[in-house]
């Protein structure tokens, strides 16, 4: 109920209303426009001695059964509510549906619950197509004696015009597989190449577009990533991107120094600057391979191959062919002939012709199967990059692609999706707060599956730092219940609730207790704001700037609180709109404000190295001749991780 609305049936000015309340024991939070019926209730019952006219909504709560999704139309309907009345509500809480469009359960139940309704979910046979929570738990439940080893999958990245594409090009021409010459017909995002008789899968999109994509939904396909450093250009930003998306990742490493033909290369200074940035090389005493190589001149290649599967050998990388048939989309589009086609990298079980297949929105059966050279495949194996044809609509990048029984669930699990990504959601996410006196932020976890839950604990554990301390309070796989709201309100905590559901009595305890449970499908959202809410926590430092010091040669005039003097820059410059600082010596005599600058007897606003000047100083400090002068800046700067 609007705010406005309980001080108009109750003949109060808002002000009078919040005051009274206030008094009666009940509070309003500053910023709030509505209440739920909740505390409208308990506000009529405090300051209402005689009859008065009850909120809107039912006096003896009902109860309505909500499904996952459900049209406006058919939602005022099961209310009994005018269609209207039930798009105005929706339009107050940011959600612009017509008539026809379909909301979520969770938009459904929040507003049916702000008009005085009990909701239960409906039983659906139907679930949310798998995601990538679901998919490292199927790969996490094989059995030690059903893996096999497979081919490691590595990404080639790098700052632009550092030479990713023609180092592709230069690994090309090593192909060797099936004894074929010739090079690569068909462009599907990844190829394979074999290498002393084994195969290494090289993903190949343009830009990498994917690989972002995948990120931000959670998908991780790369086991390795050659990132590709110009000898002669050395560490740039997109460089410093790949080493931080590798960490946060835990993604291995190994290093590509590139164009060591050119005259002006400069490979110490690459792995210096590497350095800096935590990716040490075996050469410098760390664990990261470099391999010096020139793509044009085909120079290093056979030896950057090398060190690839010895690293894969390391790492293990392994899978079941007989298992579950499952894999991530890294490109889809719709093909002349083949209609919708997405290029898949299988990673456990075996994809076959005839295969049911579903992905995100897509479904169908795998009409054929081919390879980077067009090939047609009967089956593929895993850690093989492959284009499936068959779906229904094209998948997005990052949506795991799994092998069914029957045709009818892969098409209500696309259906699902599609309804998922079509119906208005309310979002009710508030800005993650934590507490500034312990210096902590406090969360509750309740997510999908366990998989999921894994992720998360392993990406926060990246977060950790000295300062700040991220305290998990309670974690769990399942639906946000009354239990998590009456923890979250004792603990001060955050309810995070990842690609799962609050439950209706929950979302009510939720707003009595004034707790937040906020709702994410990404998981890199979910950092992105756990970062902001640490970052917020740091006690901010001010950062210091030198601009330029000079010597005092004569004092001119001394007068009570301001001095006329000259001297010489004799290094940076001294600039008049900055802060001066006094030394005698080793001692720091202080602080004064410049009033006047002057070179050559003309105002300026600096004086640089080797000029000499005139100034007019103001403060308490008496400067003598020898002194030194530092023009510098004090900036408060927020600390960052």
């Amino acid at each position: 109920m609007n705010l406005s609305s309980l001080s108009s049936q109750l003949n109060l000015s808002i002000p009078e209303l919040r005051t009274k309340a206030a008094a009666a024991g009940i509070n309003i939070p500053p910023r709030a426009n509505k209440l739920d019926n909740f505390v409208a209730n308990r506000i009529f019952e405090a300051l209402s001695p005689k009859k008065v006219v009850a909120p809107t909504g039912p006096v003896t709560p009902i109860t309505v059964h909500i499904p996952p999704f459900i049209k406006v139309r058919d939602f005022a309907e099961l209310l009994k509510k005018p269609v209207t009345e039930i798009i105005k509500v929706l339009i107050q809480n940011g959600v612009m549906a017509t008539i026809n469009e379909e909301i979520d359960y969770d938009t459904a139940t929040i507003i049916a619950q702000d008009m005085g309704f009990e909701v239960l979910a409906e039983e659906q046979s139907n679930k949310a197509s798998i995601g990538t929570g679901q998919l490292q738990e199927i790969l996490n439940q094989e059995t030690e004696e059903s893996l096999v080893s497979r081919p490691p999958i590595v990404a080639v990245m790098g700052h632009v015009d550092h030479g990713k594409t023609t180092l592709l090009d230069a690994i090309r021409k090593t192909d060797v597989v099936g004894g074929e010459s010739g090079g690569i017909t068909q462009h599907i995002g990844a190829y394979q190449v074999k290498h002393n008789g084994k195969l290494i899968t090289f993903l190949d999109t343009p830009g990498h577009e994917a690989f972002s994509e995948m990120r931000a939904r959670g998908a991780n396909v790369t086991d390795l990533i050659v990132l590709v450093v110009a000898a002669d250009d050395g560490v740039r930003p997109q460089t410093v991107e790949v080493i931080n998306r590798a960490k946060f990742s835990e993604v291995p490493i190994i290093v590509a120094i590139n164009k060591v033909d050119k005259e002006n290369a400069n490979t110490m200074k690459v792995k210096q600057e590497l350095a800096n940035l935590g990716v040490v090389t075996e050469e410098w005493g760390g664990k990261t391979i470099a391999v010096e190589v020139s793509a044009k001149n085909n120079q290093g290649i056979d030896q950057l191959l090398d060190m690839l599967l010895l690293l894969a050998e390391v790492e293990n990388y392994r899978a079941n062919p007989n298992g579950r048939a499952v894999g991530t989309v890294i490109e889809s589009h719709t093909e002349r002939g083949k209609g919708a086609v997405a290029s898949v990298i299988v990673q456990n079980g075996t994809m076959r012709v005839g295969d049911i297949i579903v992905a995100g929105c897509g479904y169908g059966r795998i009409k054929s199967l081919e390879d980077e050279r067009g090939r047609k495949l009967k089956n593929v194996t895993p850690a093989t990059p492959v284009e499936v044809s068959g779906f229904s609509v094209a998948p997005e990048a990052g949506d795991i692609i799994q092998t069914l029984d029957a045709i009818d669930t892969a098409k209500n699990l696309a259906d699902f999706a599609l309804r998922q990504k079509r119906s208005h959601t309310l979002k009710t996410k508030t800005q993650l707060q934590g507490d500034s006196t312990s210096k902590t932020v406090n969360l509750i976890i309740k997510a999908d599956v366990a998989g999921s839950l894994e992720a998360i604990n392993q990406s926060l554990a990246k977060l950790k730092n000295d300062e700040v301390t991220i305290s998990l309070v309670s974690q769990g796989v399942g639906e946000v219940n009354e239990s998590d709201v009456l923890l979250a309100s004792s603990s001060k905590a955050t309810i995070i609730a990842f690609r799962t559901k609050t439950n209706p009595k929950a979302i009510n305890l939720a707003k009595q207790k004034q707790v937040s449970v906020d709702t994410y499908e990404v998981i890199y959202e979910l950092l992105e704001d756990i970062t902001t809410a640490v970052v917020k926590l740091f006690t901010p430092e001010y950062e210091h700037t030198t601009f330029g010091k000079a010597e005092i040669l004569a004092i001119f005039r001394t007068e009570k609180g301001e001095m006329i003097i000259g001297g010489k820059v004799k290094d940076g410059e001294l600039r008049k709109n900055k802060q001066l600082a006094i030394w005698r010596g080793e001692v720091n005599l202080g602080k004064v404000d410049i009033i006047e600058l002057q070179e050559q007897k003309v105002a300026t606003k600096e004086v640089s190295s080797g000029h000499e000047f005139g100034m007019k100083i103001k403060g308490s400090i008496v400067v003598k001749v020898g002194d030194i002068l530092e023009s510098f800046e004090e900036v408060l700067k927020q600390k960052s991780l």
